[in-house]
């Protein structure tokens, strides 16, 4: 490898960069209007917003159906169970019969969760339905 040659005189004082502002010349165009959000659509009341209402409607039903279906045919089985194996009935918990215990003691922290289950699942649901309206 070869060395440069040595310069003669002073070094140059390279120059102060300059900066340049580059813009396009479509910078003062009017801008492209938003879509009507869904939002507005549903003030208006108009056959989309209508649209979007019915869906919300129709989750949050099914949603309560299946709930109550669930919770229902669980404290409905109760008595099946019991009519089909009758020796069920004689076991004693915490000084109750079975039959007793399941529907006074039992039943409440099912209700408990289902009602957690169901506040969780329509918030869920409430929160896509405002995140797809919202949408530009």
């Amino acid at each position: 490898m070869t060395t440069p040659p040595p310069r003669k005189g002073p070094e140059p004082v390279p120059k102060p960069t300059q900066r340049v502002v580059v813009t396009s010349p479509r910078t003062r165009a009017p801008r492209a209007r938003r879509p009507y959000s869904g939002t507005r659509e549903i003030n208006e009341q108009s056959e989309l917003g209508a649209v979007y209402m019915r869906t919300l409607i129709r989750a949050q039903r099914r949603l309560g159906i299946s709930v109550c279906l669930v919770v229902c045919g669980t404290l409905g089985l109760l008595p099946l169970l019991f009519s089909i194996e009758p020796e069920l009935g004689k076991v004693r918990v915490l000084g109750l019969g079975l039959p007793w215990f399941l529907l006074c003691v039992a039943t409440f922290p099912m209700l408990l969760l289902a009602g957690w289950f169901y506040v969780r699942q329509a918030e869920r649901s409430e929160r896509e339905f405002a995140e797809l309206v919202e949408r530009p």
